[in-house]
C-alpha cells in the first residue's frame, strides 16, 4: 500500500531546493546594489529589514505579509545599521532642489531612490495600472535631461525624463510616507559585520514586531499577526473585495512567501532549526494561498489563513528564546 503524502502544513525539514527566481524585492535589491561586492544576499538583507515577521491588516487599507506598523523605510534603515553601514539620507525640497541633490549625489556613487511610485515609471509597460504602488531602485547619473537607473524589477541602464522621473519621485500617492524626494547616498562602512552577526543581532526586534510592536503611525485599527490574518480570512468569507484579491495575487502572497522562505533560510544557517521550521511551514501556507487567491477559491483561502494564523505566535517563542540564549534581551 502507498503511504500518503504528509499534509502541506506540517513541519518538516527545509526544501533542498532554496527559491531562486523573481520576485518583489526591490528595496532589499537596491541597496545590494549600492553597497556592491561586500552586501550580503538579498534574502539576508530582506530578513535583516523585518518583514518576514508578521502580517497587518488596516480598516482601509490593503493587506500586508509584513509587520504591524513596518514599511520598507524602517526597514531600510534597521537593515543598513545592522550591516555596520551609514548612509547621508536626504529628502524634501522643490523638484528642482531635489534634481540638483540627485546629481550632485551621483557624482559620488549609485543613490538608492525612492520610495517612488511604480505606476509613474513609464519605461515599465503597462504601468499606468499599478499607480499609486511604491518601488524603490538605483540612480546611476542625471545628465541632459535624463535619469539613468537600475530598477531591480528587470530593467537594468533605464532611462526616464528628468521631469518623469521627478514625478514618480515625489511619491503623493504611496501611503506610508508623506516625503517626496527621497534619496539614500555616501554609503560608507562603519565596522565590518558578517551577514551572519548581523542576522543574530536582528533576532529581539524580530522577536518584538511578532508580538505586535506598532510604530505612532498605524492607521487606528490595524491588526497584526494572529488577529490581522483571522481577520482576512472574516473577509473572504464574508466576500472579498476585488481590489483586495487582486492585491492579494499579484502582489502580496508572493512576496510573503518569499520573505518567509528566506527568513527560514537564514534562521537554519544560525542554527535556530525550530524557529526555521516554523518559518518554513508559514512560508508553504502563505504560497500555498496562490492558487486561491487567483482562481477565487475562497473557501480554500480563507482555510489557508486559518491554518496561518497560529504560527505567529510559535515563531515569537521560538525567537524570544533564542535571542534570550544569545544574550540579547
Amino acid at each position: 500500500m502507498t503511504a500518503s503524502a504528509p499534509p502541506p502544513d506540517r513541519d518538516e525539514g527545509l526544501p533542498a531546493a532554496r527559491y531562486v527566481g523573481s520576485g518583489p524585492y526591490c528595496y532589499a535589491d537596491s541597496l545590494a546594489m549600492v553597497l556592491g561586492a561586500e552586501a550580503p544576499p538579498p534574502g539576508v538583507v530582506e530578513t535583516l529589514t523585518g518583514s518576514p515577521f508578521g502580517v497587518q491588516v488596516a480598516p482601509d487599507s490593503l493587506p500586508y505579509f509584513d509587520p504591524h506598523g513596518w514599511d520598507p523605510e524602517i526597514g531600510l534603515d534597521t537593515a543598513i545599521a545592522l550591516l555596520g553601514w551609514r548612509c547621508r539620507p536626504d529628502a524634501g525640497g522643490t523638484p528642482e532642489e531635489a534634481v540638483a541633490r540627485l546629481r550632485a549625489a551621483c557624482a559620488r556613487g549609485p543613490v538608492l531612490a525612492g520610495p517612488v511610485d511604480l505606476g509613474l515609471l513609464r519605461y515599465r509597460p503597462g504601468a499606468e495600472a499599478e499607480e499609486g504602488g511604491d518601488h524603490y531602485l538605483v540612480v546611476l547619473g542625471v545628465e541632459d535631461g535624463t535619469v539613468l537607473l537600475h530598477d531591480p524589477h528587470g530593467h537594468p541602464y533605464a532611462t526616464l525624463p528628468t521631469a518623469t522621473f521627478t514625478a514618480a519621485w515625489r511619491a503623493e500617492a504611496v501611503y506610508y510616507t508623506d516625503r517626496p524626494f527621497v534619496l539614500r547616498s555616501g554609503f560608507v562602512r562603519e565596522h565590518r559585520v558578517t551577514g551572519a552577526e548581523a542576522l543574530r543581532r536582528s533576532l529581539p526586534l524580530a522577536a518584538r514586531w511578532l508580538a505586535g510592536r506598532a510604530e505612532p503611525s498605524t492607521a487606528p485599527g490595524t491588526l497584526g499577526g494572529a488577529d490581522a490574518v483571522e481577520e482576512l480570512a472574516a473577509r473572504v468569507r464574508r466576500g472579498l473585495d476585488p481590489v483586495v484579491r487582486a492585491h492579494l495575487a499579484a502582489f502580496a502572497v508572493r512576496v510573503g512567501a518569499r520573505r518567509l522562505a528566506d527568513a527560514a533560510r537564514c534562521l537554519a544557517g544560525l542554527d535556530l532549526p525550530r524557529a526555521a521550521a516554523v518559518a518554513d511551514k508559514q512560508a508553504r501556507i502563505v504560497g500555498g494561498l496562490q492558487y486561491p487567491a487567483a482562481v477565487g477559491d475562497d473557501r480554500e483561502l480563507a482555510a489557508g489563513l486559518r491554518r496561518l494564523a497560529p504560527t505567529y505566535e510559535r515563531l515569537r517563542g521560538e525567537l524570544a528564546a533564542a535571542a534570550a540564549a544569545a544574550g540579547h534581551p
